[in-house]
Formats: C-alpha cells, sequence, structure tokens
C-alpha cells in the first residue's frame, strides 16, 4: 500500500469518480491512476469503486471507508510536514483560506496585505464560495481556514471562533422615499421591493427572522452573493438595498444613502473556523489574531482543547466582541 494510492482514490472521490479530470489535476496519466487503483484494490481484497464497463459508477460501502481512513492519513501526512517545516523554517508554508465575497471585499484587505508583509514567503490561497461550500472546505481539509457568518455551526468537526458582530443598513438613491426618513420602521420598510442577498449568505437568516417575527412579507425581487451587485441594482431602481453596513463605502457610493438597520435586525457574528486536530503553524496564530485581536495564541488553544460546542461557546461567552 502506498500513500499515492490513497491519494489517488481520495483525489477520484472528489472529482465525482471521473477519472480524466483526476489526471488533469494531479498532472498524471489516466491509465496510471486507474493501475494503481486496481494494484490497491487488489492488495486490499475488495473494490474501493464500482464499475460498468470501464467507468466508475459509485464508492461501494468498504470503498467509504477505505476513503474515511486514507483521507485521515494523508492529512496526517501533511500535519507531519508542517510541523517539520515549522522547526526548519517558521516563516515558510502556505495558508489557505476560504470566504464569502463581503468578507474577502470589506473585512479581509487589510489583514491580508499586511500579513503578507510580515511573510513575505508565505503563499496565501483564497477561495471564496457559499457558506456551505465554505463549511466543507474546512472539515475536509481543503482550506486550512474558513471565514463566515452562516453555516459553520452545522460542521461538528470545525473549530469555531467569533470575531466580530455586524449589522445591516439600507441604501437607497439620494431621491428615493426613505432617504428622508429620521428612523425607519420595518412595517415602513416593507412596502418596498427589495434587493438583498441570496439565503444563506451574509446573515440573510437574521433578516429573514426579523420580517418573520413582525408577520410582514417583504417583497424581494432580487437577490445577489455580492454587495457591489446589489448596490449596482439599487442603482437602476430595482428596489431597497438591505447590505452588511461594512459593504457601504462612503467614498464610492456617494450617490447612494445609507440608513442605519441594527435596531430592525439582529446583529451576526462572524466566525473563523479549522478542522479539528489541524495543525496551527506560528503564522497561522498570528493571521487569526491580526483579523480577530481578541483571539490570543493562548485562547486560540483553549477553543482547540474544547470538546464539544456547548464547552466551545461556553468559552466565548464571557467576551465582549468588536463591532465592525
Amino acid at each position: 500500500m502506498k500513500l499515492q494510492q490513497l491519494r489517488y482514490i481520495c483525489e477520484v472521490a472528489k472529482h465525482d469518480l471521473n477519472v480524466s479530470a483526476t489526471a488533469q489535476s494531479l498532472y498524471t496519466s489516466q491509465p496510471g491512476i486507474s493501475k494503481q487503483i486496481r494494484l490497491l484494490e487488489d492488495e486490499l481484497g475488495v473494490e474501493v469503486f464500482a464499475r460498468s464497463g470501464k467507468h466508475l459508477t459509485r464508492v461501494t460501502q468498504a470503498g467509504e471507508s477505505i476513503l474515511e481512513i486514507a483521507s485521515d492519513i494523508l492529512r496526517k501526512v501533511e500535519t507531519i510536514k508542517q510541523v517539520a517545516q515549522e522547526f526548519s523554517d517558521e516563516r515558510k508554508g502556505a495558508l489557505a483560506l476560504a470566504t464569502t465575497h463581503t468578507q474577502a471585499r470589506y473585512a479581509l484587505p487589510r489583514v491580508i496585505s499586511d500579513f503578507i508583509s510580515d511573510y513575505p514567503d508565505v503563499s496565501l490561497h483564497m477561495q471564496q464560495g457559499t457558506p456551505v461550500q465554505i463549511s466543507e472546505m474546512a472539515a475536509d481539509g481543503t482550506v486550512d481556514f474558513a471565514i463566515a457568518t452562516e453555516a459553520l455551526s452545522h460542521f461538528s468537526n470545525l473549530t469555531m471562533m467569533p470575531c466580530y458582530r455586524w449589522n445591516r443598513s439600507i441604501v437607497v438613491p439620494k431621491d428615493h422615499p426613505l432617504a428622508q426618513v429620521k428612523k425607519l420602521e420595518l412595517e415602513e420598510l416593507a412596502k418596498f421591493p427589495i434587493v438583498t442577498y441570496v439565503f444563506g449568505f451574509t446573515g440573510r437568516s437574521k433578516l429573514d427572522d426579523a420580517f418573520n417575527n413582525a408577520g410582514l412579507k417583504p417583497k424581494v425581487v432580487f437577490t445577489a452573493v455580492d454587495s457591489d451587485v446589489i448596490k449596482a441594482y439599487v442603482r437602476l431602481g430595482l428596489g431597497v438595498g438591505i447590505i452588511a453596513s461594512m459593504a457601504y463605502e462612503p467614498e464610492m457610493d456617494g450617490d447612494l444613502v445609507s440608513i442605519d438597520a441594527s435596531h430592525l435586525f439582529e446583529s451576526s457574528t462572524t466566525k473563523i473556523g479549522f478542522r479539528r486536530g489541524t495543525f496551527l503553524r506560528g503564522y497561522m496564530y498570528d493571521f487569526i489574531r491580526a483579523f480577530a485581536p481578541h483571539l490570543t495564541p493562548e485562547l486560540v488553544d483553549k477553543a482547540v482543547a474544547c470538546s464539544n460546542r456547548n464547552d466551545l461557546d461556553s468559552l466565548f461567552s464571557h467576551i465582549e466582541l468588536p463591532e465592525y
């Protein structure tokens, strides 16, 4: 049994059993991957993948268990490499992040700029996706950190730490009737067509909860994952925009009026999460603290030591989170 064979079966599973796509991603040949998978199955005496002719059709029951163990082995091999590199050169390495557009566009630029300046020999990679995709990438080890507001809590193998609280603003053109309102009420807001985030993005659930609790049914005419897209359609007169307050930039959005909506909606909390058992290198601790200054290495280690979600919540229950 070789590590290469374990890597091949895991990659094939990730590529939906497409051996050709797997070969392209690994810069190797399709026949070579197929041969190594067959050799592994012959050695084990069971099939990892069921077949129809030359095509893989599904993961077998035995294959599911084998893939789970193989993935864990490969993660531990990577951890060994990280431990060795931390002691051989603590300022070199890689850091992979997954986050939403709002975090990438508004909350992270300064942190990433400073991090790159401090660690020029650490290659930084960012992927964007839905909160569920982001959480999955952290849960399966594809990325080191997931940064999001929604969905992280659905993955029990993630250590999640709160970073900051934030709320929403209403954005309208200067000539819109709401632009002159001193203190906006939810009933008044519900009278207008609304442009906001896709459900599951950027605290959208808090928005829906507020309307539902008030017995109101807002007319959401357009949704997007990108705050800049939402503002663009507000400019076109499609509706009233509801965005994260951090996404309103006075110097860029001077043609729009921003109305505070923090009294209408419950605040949301952005969290950073990583897979349990992840070896945190020194620069990873520094990145976490740069993004959330209250998350000191000592507090992060305490979070890592928590055995369940209740202990983790209790650890952070007395910490006053900053407002973004």
